[in-house]
């Protein structure tokens, strides 16, 4: 390798510290390296006259490769010292050392050459320009190779630093039970892993989807408050994306492709990314792989509970056709007991059993005889006591089932007729002794019966509903429930109206 090879004016120089309390060192050995080349980079000159300036300038300048350091400074062992604080306090262990002396009986013995790692001894005298030009080829090839091993294990390390947060985070995500939650974790552990701030989380609607906007479907996103993440360029890419079916960075923007067995790929938007790094391109893949087996999992748990909840609807649907209630009326409750629900602050998940299973209340009916179930008036006390039995049936259709929408039908059907104040049946239960889920349901059945025309009484008109059920809170109903009911009413009458019979 030559050492006067043309440099190139985009590569730093080699910065080399010149350590001696002679000033005419400085600038000989400045000049004779002037045209000294290595990978076509030339050296930049740093200076100390003593030993504790030399100290200053290599706390304060941590990337010097080469310091040419003299013994015998302001004290006969200067120089040595300065080589020990190096790599004893400063923990310097790359930056090439070599020792200069203009005595030669100042000689260092061999153990401190060893011991702090000196590249090289010379006597001033020796340090022709040959020999100087050697000596610094020798010493920054050795510093250049030390950092390659360096760069190496950092990015090794960095590596194995990213697969523990990619594990902690993958641990993070699969704990997530639905989709929204999944979807959400997901996003934030991805941005947390590339410390990023504006992202977004999409899936493919379906295959047969027409080109635009609602070819997607945005299951979370972070960071975009004025709605500017999803623009046209970004579609674009989305597009592109979709139909190359790969992972690309352009301009700022990294789209992520990520198939899975459901057909609904999952698109992945980083935003202010400029380029993402090797290591983290890898990581992103590691964690994406393994979230892929996990997203397909929620995907599939999602498709088992629609299908339980479009099951356990359509045959409340069929228990209240032969009721003769209204044709909406299990609907109406379902979304009334999510509002109730949610405007409680039970947890998602709770929310979204109690909406799937409130349909399933009545399912006892489906064993009382015709004559006592669609008599048109008031049953006696034998009929009444064979209406009474239908909770009992309910749960034992619905009982043993380990499923949570299951179990919870199971639950409301068998306590919706119990009373706050005890006098309910079939186990006379009384207040908090209810299940949550059936004291709910019993609140948002009732609101809907008396919104509506049955076959033994007119709808009430809402001032009146709304009245009677303040008469009973802390009697039949759960009084947080009535009060939760009153307070969002706006949102129940929105509901029957996009619920109509």
């Amino acid at each position: 390798m030559s050492f006067l090879s043309s440099a190139s004016p985009k590569l730093a120089p080699w910065k080399v510290l010149l350590v001696d309390d002679e000033p005419d060192i400085h600038d000989i050995t400045k000049l004779t390296l002037s045209r000294f080349r290595l990978d076509g980079r030339a050296l930049s000159f740093v200076h100390a006259y003593s030993g504790a300036e030399a100290k200053e300038v290599l706390a304060r300048e941590t990337d010097i490769a080469l310091v040419f350091l003299d013994v015998v400074m302001e004290k006969e062992d200067s120089g040595l010292e300065v080589a020990r604080w190096m790599r004893e306090d400063l923990d310097n262990q790359f930056t090439r050392i070599v020792l200069r002396t203009g005595q030669p009986g100042q000689a260092p013995e061999e153990r401190v050459i060893v011991n702090y790692d000196i590249n090289d001894y010379k006597e001033k005298t020796e340090l022709d320009r040959t020999k100087l030009f050697t000596t610094t080829f020798a010493a920054l090839r050795a510093y250049r190779d030390i950092m390659k091993v360096e760069e190496a294990r950092r990015a090794q390390l960095n590596y194995r630093e990213g697969l523990e947060r990619v594990i902690a985070a993958s641990s993070h995500i699969f704990q997530q039970r639905n989709l929204k939650d999944f979807a959400n974790g997901l996003l934030q552990q991805v941005v947390a892993l590339l410390r990023l701030e504006h992202s977004m989380l999409l899936r493919l609607r379906g295959a047969t989807a027409i080109s635009g906007e609602n070819d997607y479907e945005i299951l979370a996103q972070i960071g975009d408050e004025d709605g500017t993440l999803l623009s046209p360029d970004v579609l674009a890419q989305l597009d592109a994306a979709k139909s190359n079916k790969i992972s690309r960075v352009q301009g700022d923007t990294y789209i992520g492709y990520f198939p899975n067995s459901s057909g609904k790929a999952s698109l992945l938007v980083l935003k202010g990314v400029e380029e993402i790094s090797e290591i983290d391109t890898k990581l992103l893949e590691v964690f994406c792989s393994g979230v892929a087996i996990a997203f397909d999992n929620i995907l599939l748990n999602q498709e088992i509970t629609d299908t339980q909840a479009e099951l356990i609807l359509r045959l409340g649907d069929v228990v209240e056709s032969r009721s003769n209630e209204a044709g909406n009326h299990v609907r109406r409750m379902s979304e009334v007991c999510h509002l109730l629900a949610r405007e409680a602050g039970l947890p998602e998940d709770e929310v979204a059993v109690l909406r799937h299973a409130a349909p399933m209340h009545d399912i006892g009916k489906i064993a009382t005889p015709d004559a006592v179930l669609l008599k048109p008036g008031k049953l006696d006390a034998a009929e009444w006591e064979i209406m009474k039995q239908h909770p009992a049936v309910g749960l034992s259709i619905l009982d043993g089932s380990q499923r949570p929408i299951l179990k919870a039908a199971a639950v409301i059907a068998h306590q919706h007729h119990e009373k706050y104040d005890g006098s309910g049946y079939p186990q006379g239960l009384k207040g908090e002794d209810i299940h949550l889920y059936a004291r709910i349901v019993a609140v948002a059945d009732v609101f809907d019966a008396l919104m509506h025309k049955r076959c033994y009484k007119e709808a009430w008109p809402i001032e009146k509903v709304i009245e009677h059920l303040r008469e009973v809170a802390g009697h039949h109903l759960d009084p947080v429930y009535v009060d939760l009911l009153v307070k969002n009413i706006d949102q129940a009458l929105a509901i029957n109206e996009r619920l109509p019979d």
